[in-house]
């Protein structure tokens, strides 16, 4: 026999210290772990005899076996699955692929409820065997081959593989030497409650052996999707559900279907009640699994559900598909498609369902994901109406969550637009001089706060043929909304503002800004601010700009329209002092403070700080303060 001694990597030592001292109060999610791979083991190889019958001829049937020795106070989970080399077992059980460690380490909280359900997230579930073991072996043989190995470790930094000259059929045994602490693990009934609580669903049989040695087969073993609904137990869908999310909360919605017609699967597809780890990870991974007739095929690099819906979880099993498909063909498959475009919709349905059965119950929904849904909107391929739907937003009218359809029915009149403003706050939002004027007349405006929500409006900016529209377009006339008594009275307050002072106060505006600014227009939409940053129709939203400039993808921001308040205070000084000579600088510092107030608002740069703090302090001078 041949011996290799290893250590682990730096972060593995970290997590079996966790392991070793006990941070976790469950500790019988061990055994789900290790069934639970054992499983993933026989499906693999279920998946591989499709094309080579050879790798399961000698043992066909897939099961796992439990035993317990109690006098040498160990515990054996014994596969026929896909087994393990030298290298594999070097690369499964020796290292964690990528950062898995680290953001596991990453994600502790403290609350023992919530980090002893994060092992399976990150895939270190076979070290959760450390928290009731001091010694685990590891013995495998892979399938197709004949070498026998042998893998062992106390979980104090090293671990030895070896090659081994025994009599070991394909697949892998995990033995546990229980501590002495946790020995109440050897009950025999305690362990066969556990495997039924955790486990029943597994389609592989599991069988428990004994005292006496007889095998008795503990689990239902067959796919619980496939049985009829009226045969399962909330409480059998909420350890399922468990299983395949790895999460400690129970589901918040359910989606059990069988679906005939055209393209035939079956789904059972659950929405978590909590914000799931990795919802906005960069690898944005599938967390559905495909499996063809009852057969596991994969849940990585395949498209059954659209980017957005990656919070679902749960498996999608197709009876159209054939079981040999090579699964890079499955990213261009046209049953897959339909399958994902028939699962889309099912999903929005309920979510609109739930949406309008119970709004503050849906909003815990939202504030979990509702960010990753409206990415959706940003796919030209995706139906944006059916999605808008479901979304919801913050009204600077009424201080709450609002859908689309709620702002429409609260419109008055017949021209109706949807008025948004986007930023990164929305109480900050809420004080922005941009929606003074639509909230003084009544007219709402929705507040993005989403980074999407910049994109997604450039890809759709309709819904319902009713055009959504930034508050910080120039071409906005709030007058144009008033009844005809408030145009009257409009137009008695604004007799002193004729067309002509108006011309000369924008000229003059012009004249001392130049270059810093676009244009200069009298506003229509400001009411208590004097002035505001502006962009015109069909130029790109200012906050959009200031993002792509921060991602480095335009070198510099373009110039702005300033709108003015003739009817503001400051404003009409400026005005009556434009032909002034004695107060021409006063005069023109004033207008250059008013523009860089506006920047300021916006979260724009403004181009000479200094010059900035100057006039600030030149005109606090002047108020004696």
């Amino acid at each position: 026999m041949t011996e290799e001694k290893n250590k682990f990597d730096a972060e593995i030592g970290k997590v079996l210290h966790l392991m070793i001292h006990s941070i976790y109060t469950n500790k019988e999610i061990f055994m789900r772990e290790l069934i639970s791979n054992s499983s993933d083991a026989c499906d693999k190889l279920r998946y591989l005899a499709q094309t080579d019958s050879t790798l399961i001829a000698d043992d066909p049937e897939f099961k796992i076996h439990i035993k317990i020795n109690k006098d040498a106070k160990t515990i054996s989970v014994r596969d026929n699955g896909i087994g393990m080399n030298k290298q594999d077992l070097k690369e499964n059980l020796g290292t964690i692929a990528k950062s898995g460690t680290q953001n596991f380490l990453s994600q502790l909280s403290g609350d023992n409820k919530k980090d002893n359900m994060l092992i399976g997230q990150f895939g270190v579930g076979f070290y959760s065997a450390f928290m009731v073991a001091d010694q685990i072996t590891v013995t495998s043989r892979k399938a197709g081959e004949d070498k026998v190995y042998s893998w062992s470790s106390d979980g104090n930094g090293e671990y030895t593989v070896a090659d081994v000259d025994i009599d070991f059929s394909r697949g892998t045994e995990v033995l546990l030497h229980i501590k002495e602490a946790e020995e109440s693990f050897l009950d025999h009934f305690r362990l066969k409650h556990i495997v039924k609580n955790y486990s029943d669903h597994i389609a592989v049989p599991i069988y428990f052996t004994d005292d006496d040695g007889v095998a008795n087969k503990v689990n239902s073993s067959s796919a619980l999707w496939m049985r009829p609904k009226s045969d399962i137990e909330p409480e059998q869908y909420k350890e399922f559900y468990k299983n395949v999310s790895f999460s400690p909360d129970d589901p918040w919605i359910i989606m059990h279907n069988k679906n005939e017609g055209t393209v035939e699967f079956t789904n059972l597809l659950f929405i978590p009640s909590t914000k799931t780890f990795d919802l906005f990870h960069p690898d944005r991974k599938c967390r559905v699994k495909l499996y063809i007739k009852r057969v596991f095929i994969t849940d990585e690099n395949i498209d059954i559900v659209p980017p957005y819906l990656r919070f679902l979880r749960g498996v999608v099993d197709s009876e159209d598909l054939p079981l040999n498909i090579n699964r890079e063909t499955l990213q261009h498959n046209s049953t897959i498609e339909k399958i994902k475009n028939s699962i889309t919709k099912r999903v929005l349905t309920e979510l609109k369902k739930k949406k309008d059965e119970n709004f503050e119950e849906y909003l815990v929904f939202w504030n979990n994901f509702g960010g990753a849904l409206k990415e959706g909107l940003c796919e030209v391929t995706s139906d944006h109406e059916k999605l808008l739907e479901v979304c919801v937003f913050r009204s600077a009218l009424h201080d709450k969550m609002i859908s689309f359809d709620e702002y429409l029915d609260n419109c008055k009149g017949d021209e109706k637009t949807i008025y948004y403003l986007s930023g990164e706050d929305a109480t900050k939002l809420k004080n922005s001089p941009q929606i003074e004027g639509f909230l003084s007349k009544g007219i709402d405006v929705l507040l993005f706060t989403d980074t999407v929500d910049d994109f997604w409006v450039n890809v759709n900016g309709r819904y319902k043929d009713i055009q959504i529209k930034s508050v910080t377009r120039a071409d906005i006339d709030l007058n144009k909304t008033d009844s005809a008594e408030n145009k009257v009275d409009q137009k008695e307050s604004s007799k002193e503002n004729n067309d002509s002072s108006n011309e000369k106060l924008i000229g003059y505006f012009k004249e001392t800004l130049g270059s810093l600014v676009k244009d200069v227009k009298i506003s229509k939409k400001l009411t208590s601010s004097p002035a505001c940053l502006a962009v015109g129709e069909g130029a790109m939203d200012i906050r959009m700009e200031r993002f792509l400039i921060e991602q480095k993808q335009l070198s510099a921001a373009s110039s702005k329209i300033l709108e003015v308040n003739p009817n503001h205070k400051i404003v009409k000084k400026i005005l009556s002092q434009i032909d002034s000579t004695e107060h021409e600088e006063e005069n023109k510092q004033l207008v250059h403070l008013l523009f860089d107030q506006a920047c300021v608002i916006e979260g724009q740069p403004v181009e000479d700080a200094g010059a900035f703090a100057r006039r600030l302090n030149y005109f606090l001078e002047k108020a004696n303060v």
